[in-house]
Protein backbone atom coordinates (compact mmCIF):
# COMPACT_ATOMS: atom_id res chain seq x y z
CA UNK A 1 0.00 0.00 0.00
CA UNK A 2 1.22 3.70 0.20
CA UNK A 3 2.42 6.07 2.83
CA UNK A 4 1.72 9.86 1.26
CA UNK A 5 3.40 12.92 3.45
CA UNK A 6 0.96 15.65 2.55
CA UNK A 7 3.67 18.93 3.07
CA UNK A 8 1.74 22.50 2.95
CA UNK A 9 3.18 25.94 3.87
CA UNK A 10 2.28 27.94 6.84
CA UNK A 11 2.44 31.17 4.47
CA UNK A 12 -1.02 29.99 2.75
CA UNK A 13 -4.18 30.31 4.37
CA UNK A 14 -4.73 26.58 6.21
CA UNK A 15 -7.37 24.87 4.11
CA UNK A 16 -6.09 26.35 0.68
CA UNK A 17 -4.85 22.99 -0.61
CA UNK A 18 -4.58 21.95 -4.65
CA UNK A 19 -6.99 19.72 -5.97
CA UNK A 20 -4.65 16.81 -5.81
CA UNK A 21 -4.04 17.01 -2.24
CA UNK A 22 -8.03 17.21 -1.59
CA UNK A 23 -8.43 14.05 -3.60
CA UNK A 24 -5.52 12.04 -2.02
CA UNK A 25 -7.13 13.04 1.80
CA UNK A 26 -10.79 12.12 0.46
CA UNK A 27 -9.96 8.56 -1.04
CA UNK A 28 -7.25 7.28 1.76
CA UNK A 29 -8.11 5.19 4.57
CA UNK A 30 -6.63 6.96 6.99
CA UNK A 31 -5.57 10.12 7.65
CA UNK A 32 -2.49 11.08 10.27
CA UNK A 33 -1.87 14.65 11.78
CA UNK A 34 -0.14 16.22 14.59
CA UNK A 35 -2.36 16.75 17.79
CA UNK A 36 -3.29 20.76 16.80
CA UNK A 37 -2.19 21.13 12.93
CA UNK A 38 -3.96 24.27 11.52
CA UNK A 39 -5.67 22.23 9.20
CA UNK A 40 -7.75 20.04 11.37
CA UNK A 41 -10.97 21.87 10.58
CA UNK A 42 -10.92 22.31 7.49
CA UNK A 43 -10.64 18.44 6.96
CA UNK A 44 -13.58 17.43 9.26
CA UNK A 45 -15.61 20.60 7.07
CA UNK A 46 -14.74 18.41 4.03
CA UNK A 47 -16.16 15.61 5.42
CA UNK A 48 -12.10 13.73 6.20
CA UNK A 49 -11.44 12.38 9.42
CA UNK A 50 -8.43 12.95 10.77
CA UNK A 51 -6.80 11.13 13.67
CA UNK A 52 -4.54 13.39 15.79
CA UNK A 53 -1.26 11.87 16.91
CA UNK A 54 0.34 13.15 19.62
CA UNK A 55 4.07 11.98 18.94
CA UNK A 56 4.59 10.55 15.38
CA UNK A 57 6.38 7.33 15.48
CA UNK A 58 8.09 6.96 12.19
CA UNK A 59 7.79 2.79 12.32
CA UNK A 60 3.59 2.85 13.33
CA UNK A 61 3.55 4.95 10.06
CA UNK A 62 4.90 2.88 8.03
CA UNK A 63 3.53 -0.43 9.50
CA UNK A 64 0.03 1.47 8.82
CA UNK A 65 0.78 2.36 4.99
CA UNK A 66 1.65 -1.55 4.81
CA UNK A 67 -1.92 -2.36 5.08
CA UNK A 68 -4.12 0.94 3.78
CA UNK A 69 -3.25 3.98 2.16
CA UNK A 70 -2.26 6.60 4.83
CA UNK A 71 -1.90 10.10 4.24
CA UNK A 72 0.54 11.80 7.03
CA UNK A 73 -0.50 15.73 7.03
CA UNK A 74 3.30 17.23 8.24
CA UNK A 75 3.65 19.96 10.55
CA UNK A 76 3.57 23.49 9.11
CA UNK A 77 7.24 23.68 9.79
CA UNK A 78 7.52 20.62 7.06
CA UNK A 79 8.75 17.20 9.57
CA UNK A 80 11.64 16.77 7.34
CA UNK A 81 13.39 14.75 10.15
CA UNK A 82 10.33 12.19 10.45
CA UNK A 83 10.00 12.38 6.69
CA UNK A 84 14.05 11.12 6.90
CA UNK A 85 13.32 8.76 9.33
CA UNK A 86 10.40 7.06 6.69
CA UNK A 87 12.63 7.25 4.10
CA UNK A 88 15.28 5.43 6.14
CA UNK A 89 12.61 2.79 7.27
CA UNK A 90 11.44 1.69 3.98
CA UNK A 91 14.96 1.42 2.70
CA UNK A 92 16.16 -0.77 5.56
CA UNK A 93 12.90 -2.66 5.47
CA UNK A 94 13.51 -3.73 1.74
CA UNK A 95 17.23 -4.01 2.26
CA UNK A 96 16.45 -6.33 5.57
CA UNK A 97 18.06 -3.73 8.00
CA UNK A 98 14.40 -2.55 9.72
CA UNK A 99 11.06 -3.93 10.56
CA UNK A 100 10.23 -6.64 7.97
CA UNK A 101 7.11 -6.90 6.33
CA UNK A 102 4.95 -9.60 7.15
CA UNK A 103 3.87 -12.65 4.60
CA UNK A 104 2.64 -11.28 1.81
CA UNK A 105 3.11 -7.70 2.38
CA UNK A 106 5.44 -5.55 0.01
CA UNK A 107 7.08 -2.46 1.50
CA UNK A 108 4.63 0.44 0.78
CA UNK A 109 5.11 2.97 -1.50
CA UNK A 110 6.48 6.88 0.07
CA UNK A 111 5.65 9.75 -1.91
CA UNK A 112 5.51 13.60 -0.83
CA UNK A 113 2.61 15.51 -2.14
CA UNK A 114 2.99 19.13 -1.73
CA UNK A 115 -0.69 20.62 -1.12
CA UNK A 116 0.46 23.94 -0.97
CA UNK A 117 3.18 26.21 -2.46
CA UNK A 118 5.04 29.86 -1.40
CA UNK A 119 3.66 32.37 -3.74
CA UNK A 120 6.60 34.96 -4.86
CA UNK A 121 7.23 37.39 -2.18
CA UNK A 122 6.01 35.08 0.59
CA UNK A 123 8.72 35.01 2.63
CA UNK A 124 7.87 38.53 3.87
CA UNK A 125 5.37 37.32 5.37
CA UNK A 126 7.86 35.63 7.82
CA UNK A 127 9.74 39.05 8.18
CA UNK A 128 6.57 40.72 9.60
CA UNK A 129 6.63 37.83 12.16
CA UNK A 130 9.83 37.98 13.03
CA UNK A 131 10.13 42.01 13.10
CA UNK A 132 6.76 41.84 15.31
CA UNK A 133 8.52 39.33 17.85
CA UNK A 134 11.68 41.19 18.10
CA UNK A 135 9.82 44.65 18.91
CA UNK A 136 8.23 42.26 21.63
CA UNK A 137 10.60 40.38 23.30
CA UNK A 138 13.80 42.27 22.56
CA UNK A 139 14.80 45.24 24.85
CA UNK A 140 16.82 46.72 22.45
CA UNK A 141 14.13 46.51 19.51
CA UNK A 142 11.32 47.39 21.77
CA UNK A 143 13.13 50.88 22.51
CA UNK A 144 13.74 51.84 18.90
CA UNK A 145 11.54 55.29 17.29
CA UNK A 146 11.33 56.78 13.99
CA UNK A 147 13.77 59.13 14.99
CA UNK A 148 16.68 56.32 16.66
CA UNK A 149 16.12 54.48 13.44
CA UNK A 150 16.86 57.13 10.47
CA UNK A 151 20.65 56.98 11.21
CA UNK A 152 20.58 52.91 10.22
CA UNK A 153 18.35 53.05 7.10
CA UNK A 154 20.42 55.55 5.63
CA UNK A 155 23.99 53.57 6.98
CA UNK A 156 21.86 50.26 4.89
CA UNK A 157 21.28 52.58 2.02
CA UNK A 158 24.96 53.72 1.62
CA UNK A 159 25.63 50.16 1.66
CA UNK A 160 23.76 48.98 -0.92
CA UNK A 161 25.32 51.63 -2.64
CA UNK A 162 29.03 50.35 -1.74
CA UNK A 163 27.95 46.87 -3.45
CA UNK A 164 26.68 48.20 -6.26
CA UNK A 165 29.80 50.35 -7.01
CA UNK A 166 32.25 47.75 -6.09
CA UNK A 167 30.54 44.96 -8.31
CA UNK A 168 29.96 42.73 -5.26
CA UNK A 169 26.40 41.61 -6.61
CA UNK A 170 26.85 38.45 -4.40
CA UNK A 171 26.88 40.80 -1.24
CA UNK A 172 23.84 42.68 -2.51
CA UNK A 173 21.27 40.41 -1.71
CA UNK A 174 22.20 40.53 1.81
CA UNK A 175 22.23 44.53 2.03
CA UNK A 176 19.01 45.05 0.37
CA UNK A 177 17.90 42.40 3.08
CA UNK A 178 18.84 44.93 5.71
CA UNK A 179 17.27 47.67 3.94
CA UNK A 180 14.22 45.67 3.70
CA UNK A 181 14.41 45.33 7.70
CA UNK A 182 14.50 48.83 8.34
CA UNK A 183 11.35 49.35 6.38
CA UNK A 184 9.37 46.45 7.96
CA UNK A 185 10.89 48.07 11.35
CA UNK A 186 9.34 51.41 10.60
CA UNK A 187 5.66 49.69 10.16
CA UNK A 188 5.79 47.92 13.13
CA UNK A 189 6.40 50.77 15.04
CA UNK A 190 4.16 52.90 13.51
CA UNK A 191 1.51 49.99 13.77
CA UNK A 192 1.61 50.55 17.34
CA UNK A 193 0.32 53.72 17.46
CA UNK A 194 -3.76 54.14 18.20
CA UNK A 195 -4.44 57.80 16.58
CA UNK A 196 -4.61 58.67 12.79
CA UNK A 197 -0.93 58.15 12.48
CA UNK A 198 -1.18 54.39 12.92
CA UNK A 199 -0.14 52.67 9.74
CA UNK A 200 0.86 48.98 8.92
CA UNK A 201 3.61 46.88 6.65
CA UNK A 202 0.42 46.13 4.27
CA UNK A 203 -0.58 50.01 4.10
CA UNK A 204 2.86 50.91 3.30
CA UNK A 205 2.80 48.11 0.91
CA UNK A 206 -0.55 49.04 -0.42
CA UNK A 207 0.78 52.61 -0.94
CA UNK A 208 3.43 52.22 -3.28
CA UNK A 209 1.21 49.79 -5.55
CA UNK A 210 -1.05 52.50 -5.72
CA UNK A 211 1.46 55.02 -6.63
CA UNK A 212 3.36 52.54 -9.13
CA UNK A 213 0.12 51.95 -10.75
CA UNK A 214 -1.06 55.83 -11.09
CA UNK A 215 2.17 56.35 -12.65
CA UNK A 216 2.44 54.27 -15.26
CA UNK A 217 -0.94 54.73 -16.94
CA UNK A 218 1.25 52.92 -20.43
CA UNK A 219 0.97 49.70 -18.47
CA UNK A 220 -1.67 49.68 -16.55
CA UNK A 221 -4.22 52.02 -18.54
CA UNK A 222 -4.72 53.23 -21.87
CA UNK A 223 -2.01 55.23 -22.29
CA UNK A 224 -0.15 54.83 -25.69
CA UNK A 225 3.74 56.09 -25.60
CA UNK A 226 6.87 56.17 -28.35
CA UNK A 227 9.47 55.48 -25.46
CA UNK A 228 11.43 55.80 -22.06
CA UNK A 229 11.33 59.86 -22.63
CA UNK A 230 8.10 59.79 -22.82
CA UNK A 231 7.41 57.61 -19.83
CA UNK A 232 9.97 60.23 -17.84
CA UNK A 233 7.68 62.74 -18.98
CA UNK A 234 4.32 61.64 -18.37
CA UNK A 235 6.13 60.33 -14.81
CA UNK A 236 6.81 63.82 -14.04
CA UNK A 237 3.63 65.51 -15.44
CA UNK A 238 1.62 63.16 -12.47
CA UNK A 239 4.16 63.77 -9.95
CA UNK A 240 3.27 67.33 -10.51
CA UNK A 241 -0.59 66.76 -10.12
CA UNK A 242 -0.22 64.83 -6.97
CA UNK A 243 1.86 67.53 -5.56
CA UNK A 244 -0.58 70.04 -6.46
CA UNK A 245 -3.49 68.20 -5.19
CA UNK A 246 -1.68 67.66 -1.65
CA UNK A 247 -1.20 70.94 -1.44
CA UNK A 248 -4.53 72.01 -2.32
CA UNK A 249 -3.52 73.49 -5.91
CA UNK A 250 -0.20 75.43 -5.15
CA UNK A 251 2.49 73.26 -4.99
CA UNK A 252 6.38 73.76 -5.75
CA UNK A 253 8.46 71.63 -8.89
CA UNK A 254 11.30 71.83 -5.34
CA UNK A 255 8.14 70.34 -3.74
CA UNK A 256 9.47 66.45 -1.76
CA UNK A 257 13.25 67.15 -2.18
CA UNK A 258 14.76 65.96 0.96
CA UNK A 259 17.15 68.85 1.90
CA UNK A 260 18.32 66.48 4.74
CA UNK A 261 20.53 64.11 1.78
CA UNK A 262 24.20 64.91 0.75
CA UNK A 263 24.62 68.48 -0.33
CA UNK A 264 26.01 67.46 -3.99
CA UNK A 265 23.33 65.19 -4.40
CA UNK A 266 20.98 67.61 -3.12
CA UNK A 267 22.36 70.64 -5.85
CA UNK A 268 21.99 68.35 -8.76
CA UNK A 269 18.17 67.39 -7.72
CA UNK A 270 17.59 70.80 -7.04
CA UNK A 271 19.06 71.86 -10.53
CA UNK A 272 16.98 68.78 -12.40
CA UNK A 273 14.03 70.10 -10.99
CA UNK A 274 14.57 73.81 -11.77
CA UNK A 275 15.29 72.82 -15.38
CA UNK A 276 12.80 70.81 -15.84
CA UNK A 277 10.05 73.44 -14.39
CA UNK A 278 11.75 76.30 -17.25
CA UNK A 279 13.76 78.11 -14.90
CA UNK A 280 15.56 80.70 -16.18
CA UNK A 281 19.70 80.60 -16.23
CA UNK A 282 20.58 83.53 -14.16
CA UNK A 283 18.77 81.78 -11.41
CA UNK A 284 21.61 78.90 -11.59
CA UNK A 285 24.12 81.61 -11.35
CA UNK A 286 24.55 82.00 -7.56
CA UNK A 287 26.99 84.99 -6.90
CA UNK A 288 30.38 84.99 -4.38
CA UNK A 289 30.66 87.75 -2.77
CA UNK A 290 34.49 89.22 -2.10
CA UNK A 291 36.50 87.37 0.39
CA UNK A 292 36.26 90.17 3.13
CA UNK A 293 32.78 89.92 3.10
CA UNK A 294 32.38 86.71 3.34
CA UNK A 295 29.83 85.67 5.72
CA UNK A 296 31.20 82.57 8.88
CA UNK A 297 28.43 80.02 7.73
CA UNK A 298 28.21 76.98 10.40
CA UNK A 299 27.14 73.33 8.90
CA UNK A 300 23.38 73.93 8.89
CA UNK A 301 22.86 77.76 9.29
CA UNK A 302 20.36 79.56 6.81
CA UNK A 303 23.34 82.29 6.30
CA UNK A 304 24.42 83.93 2.28
CA UNK A 305 26.28 81.42 0.37
CA UNK A 306 29.96 81.26 0.83
CA UNK A 307 32.59 81.55 -2.12
CA UNK A 308 33.41 77.86 -1.76
CA UNK A 309 29.73 76.82 -1.77
CA UNK A 310 28.70 78.66 -4.73
CA UNK A 311 31.63 77.21 -6.75
CA UNK A 312 30.80 73.83 -5.76
CA UNK A 313 27.18 74.60 -6.70
CA UNK A 314 28.45 75.76 -10.22
CA UNK A 315 30.72 72.57 -10.42
CA UNK A 316 27.40 70.29 -10.01
CA UNK A 317 26.30 72.11 -12.58
CA UNK A 318 28.88 71.92 -14.68
CA UNK A 319 28.91 68.07 -14.11
CA UNK A 320 25.49 67.47 -14.85
CA UNK A 321 26.13 69.17 -18.22
CA UNK A 322 28.51 66.58 -19.36
CA UNK A 323 26.23 63.53 -18.20
CA UNK A 324 28.42 63.03 -14.85
CA UNK A 325 26.94 62.72 -11.73
CA UNK A 326 29.10 64.74 -9.46
CA UNK A 327 28.76 62.75 -6.35
CA UNK A 328 29.81 59.31 -7.97
CA UNK A 329 32.27 61.14 -9.52
CA UNK A 330 33.60 62.47 -6.08
CA UNK A 331 33.50 58.88 -4.41
CA UNK A 332 35.64 57.28 -6.86
CA UNK A 333 37.96 59.79 -5.99
CA UNK A 334 37.89 58.87 -2.58
CA UNK A 335 37.56 55.24 -3.19
CA UNK A 336 41.18 55.88 -5.28
CA UNK A 337 42.54 57.65 -2.18
CA UNK A 338 41.50 55.08 0.14
CA UNK A 339 43.28 52.72 -2.02
CA UNK A 340 46.36 54.76 -1.84
CA UNK A 341 46.14 55.31 1.97
CA UNK A 342 45.83 51.48 2.51
CA UNK A 343 48.98 50.74 0.50
CA UNK A 344 50.90 53.51 2.19
CA UNK A 345 49.85 51.74 4.98
CA UNK A 346 51.00 48.29 3.70
CA UNK A 347 54.46 49.76 2.80
CA UNK A 348 55.08 51.51 6.14
CA UNK A 349 54.07 47.99 8.48
CA UNK A 350 56.92 46.49 6.06
CA UNK A 351 59.57 49.01 6.59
Amino acid sequence: MSLTLLATTHRVAPGLLTWKAWDTLRSADRVLAPAGHPLLPYLREAGVRPEEVAEPDPAALVEAARAAQVVWVAAPEGDEALMREIGQIVVDGAGGGGPSPRPGQDPPTVEVLHGSYDLPGARLLDLVSVMDTLRRECPWDAKQTHASLVPYLLEEAYEVADTVEDGDLGALREELGDVLMQVAFHAAVAAERTDETRFTIDDVAGAIVDKLVRRHPHVFGDVTVSGADEVNANWEQIKAAERAAKNGGEASVLDGVPMGQPALTLAAQLQRRAERAGAPPELFDLPEPPAEEQPSVSPGDAGEESALGARLFRLVRESRAQGRDAEAELRAVCRVFRDRVKAWERTRAAE
